[in-house]
């Protein structure tokens, strides 16, 4: 089970926190990521983190603003984003996936957070 929190509403500029923790079982060897879905538009790929944490990605939008990381310790995996922009409003789901980083980023997904709203406004 994962569990997202931190969502909010911030100004255009401003900085959130999500964080997703996992529960009910290792989430050691998933790759494990961020989703996102704005108000009538497909769900989309935000970031993603390998294994250990030693390999991410980021999508073209959010490149240079938001940062992924993982502990495996604590089993939560965390999205820091800055310089927030009104168009980065949307629902943002954490996930995980039992194969590689790039499956993930395809949609390739076994598992699903609830979901938390983050708010821009300009």
């Amino acid at each position: 089970q994962l569990q997202a929190s931190g969502g909010g509403s911030v100004q255009a500029g401003g900085s959130l926190r999500l964080s997703c923790a996992a529960s009910g079982g290792t989430f050691t060897n998933c790759v494990m990521g961020w989703f996102r879905q704005a108000p009538g538009k497909e769900r989309e790929f935000v970031s993603g983190i390998g294994w250990y944490g030693g390999l991410t990605n980021v999508a073209d939008p959010v490149k240079g603003r938001f940062t992924i990381s993982r502990s495996n310790a604590a089993n939560t995996v965390d999205l820091q984003m800055n310089s927030l922009k009104a168009e980065d409003t949307a629902v943002y789901y954490c996930a995980a996936g039992r194969g590689v980083l790039r499956s993930l980023m395809s949609g390739a997904v076994e598992y699903w957070g609830q979901g938390t709203l983050v708010t821009v406004s300009s």
